[in-house]
């Protein structure tokens, strides 16, 4: 009723929401081809004349802060994305899988209430855990507390759209002397390729995005990535804005590009156990 009275509300709520999510994004490009000095006076003026000053600055700090900072998150992301998959993969499988049975249904709520945990809550504990192991101010140790923290919600992913799937070719396989190994990896998980872009797409993104669990993991000596690099560049008397706007622009940049060669299977992904199981 309401949208036959006033067909213009739904377009004007669409416009509103739609420049409140583009305002700051053209404030943090125009200021990154602008000159540092004229982004404190005029931020929201467009960059005339644009300048690559900025970036080629970050690029070429003596430092090298950027460059350090990108091969961190690259390889926290890498490892932690990759475990994530397969470990969320096989055990989404196995808890789908095993029906008639009472204690993979109490194995995923317990993983599910995992994802109402905030990781800020049990940072605390997982510290004192990774220094008991030795594991504190290292990769190996953040990349663990990644993989611990978000295997609930790739096995929550894969095993909604796990279910799409007929148990008859699996049984088709096993027949023709195929083991359950072989199973999974040849006949599953290829199958599984829409769920994986999802869980690739959203663990890469927040594992990238992350700031407080490196900082506080890796410790301040033992190298960065790229969201605490960009805290780190920022000094008490930083007066550098376009250096700090250009850094922002250049971490974006690759979990951009691979949301774009992922986007195909992305909906679908997530949408896939919803209708069946």
């Amino acid at each position: 009723m309401t949208g036959e009275r006033a067909p213009w509300a739904r377009p004007a709520a669409a416009l509103a929401i739609a420049v409140a999510f583009f305002v700051p994004l053209y404030v943090a490009c125009a200021n990154v081809f602008k000159r540092g000095s004229e982004i404190g006076p005029h931020p929201a003026a467009p960059p005339v004349p644009p300048t690559l000053d900025n970036v080629q600055a970050v690029l070429t700090r003596p430092d090298r802060l950027f460059w350090v900072s990108l091969t961190n998150s690259v390889v926290v992301t890498a490892l932690s994305v990759a475990l994530l998959t397969v470990l969320s993969a096989m055990l989404g499988h196995y808890l789908v899988r095993a029906r008639g049975r009472r204690w993979p249904r109490a194995l995923m709520l317990l993983l599910l209430a995992g994802l109402m945990i905030p990781p800020q809550v049990i940072l605390l504990p997982i510290t004192r855990v990774l220094e008991t192991f030795h594991l504190m101010t290292t990769v190996q140790g953040l990349v663990l507390f990644n993989v611990g923290y978000y295997v609930p919600f790739g096995v929550f992913v894969f095993s909604g759209f796990m279910r799409t799937i007929p148990v008859e070719l699996e049984q088709a396989a096993a027949i023709d002397g195929a083991g359950r190994w072989r199973v999974f990896w040849q006949v599953v998980f290829p199958l599984l390729r829409p769920a994986t872009a999802s869980v690739l797409i959203f663990l890469g993104v927040w594992i990238w995005n992350d700031f407080l669990n490196p900082l506080i993991i890796l410790g301040p000596g033992q190298g960065t990535t790229v969201t605490t690099g960009i805290y780190r560049s920022i000094g008490q008397y930083q007066a550098d804005f376009g250096s700090v706007f250009a850094m922002m622009f250049l971490a974006t940049l690759p979990v951009l590009v691979f949301y774009l060669l992922l986007q195909r299977h992305f909906v679908k992904g997530l949408t896939g156990g919803a209708t069946k199981g």
